[in-house]
């Protein structure tokens, strides 16, 4: 009897390990999002809030289902004005989008929730507390963003030591010559901290959260009044998984591998965010 009762407890961790380790293996078995209708799409948005009531799980199992997205650039707008483009889309990414649209889709349940969440993520508010999508309300700037939105908090600051850091002085948006690069008319001074690309270990990776956004420094882009040039999510401490202009589609690579290209990286460092839900 005791022996029956050893070898039922084994068996019920063994299956809650075997839930745990196969919970995101349930990704891998479903259709592509790209393949997918509109309503087709939507039907898996509460499957993900029930499969992984844990926000930072769901953030996860949504970036592995979206590997593979065929990559487009700037595909966001606000459907009028300037930009016709859709509010939200899960078709096509860039980096930017890959990274807002994830975390619109990971607070909702259906598509209009989504739409809804992704105009409260990626505008700014009126004067009057309002957020309306529009091009001049939009946050345009990754750096911008993570200084600023509740959101993506930037830890750049808390990772490692003032040391080991570099700061940025800038007025965003506004290029050598004195003209904006985007006809804003808006370009704030700020001051950036950023981790050198020859900063980033492994051993630093293992601070960070299991999931958070990662965000690459070019120093080139400063004359135009512009901090930077890629992002995307850190999954594991390990795998970024962004949406690759080069690859033409969403890819999870080695962060550090990435980062370097065997002595040779297109990118000067990195600022670091935390994702927190709304």
């Amino acid at each position: 009897m005791k022996l029956f009762k050893y070898c039922s407890v084994l068996i019920f961790i063994f299956i809650g390990c075997d839930k745990k380790i196969d919970s995101f293996g349930w990704v891998s078995t479903i259709p592509k999002p790209w393949t997918l209708s509109k309503i087709e799409f939507e039907s898996y948005l509460p499957q993900f809030q029930k499969r992984f009531p844990i926000y930072h799980d769901r953030i996860k199992a949504l970036n592995l289902w979206r590997v593979g997205t065929p990559y487009g650039i700037f595909c966001l707008g606000e459907e009028s004005g300037i930009d016709k483009d859709p509010i939200i889309r899960f078709d096509t990414s860039d980096c930017t989008v890959h990274v807002l649209t994830t975390l619109a889709f990971a607070e909702s349940y259906t598509w209009q929730n989504a739409r809804d969440v992704m105009v409260d993520i990626h505008y700014k508010m009126d004067e009057n507390g309002v957020k309306k999508p529009t091009y001049k309300s939009r946050w345009h700037y990754t750096s911008d963003r993570i200084l600023n939105h509740s959101r993506t908090i930037d830890i750049t600051p808390v990772i490692s030591s003032t040391e080991s850091k570099e700061i940025v002085k800038i007025e965003l948006n506004k290029k050598e010559d004195g003209s904006e690069f985007l006809e804003l008319d808006w370009s704030p001074k700020v001051e950036i901290q950023y981790l050198p690309t020859r900063n980033v270990t492994e051993e630093l990776l293992k601070t960070l959260p299991s999931v958070c956004g990662i965000a690459f420094v070019k120093r080139s882009y400063f004359k135009m009044g512009i901090v930077i040039a890629h992002e995307g999510y850190l999954i594991d401490q390990k795998y970024l998984i962004h949406a690759s202009q080069e690859e033409g589609k969403t890819i999870d690579v080695n962060l550090i591998e990435y980062l370097n290209k065997n002595g040779n990286s297109k990118f000067d460092g990195i600022m670091v965010y935390k994702i927190e839900q709304a």
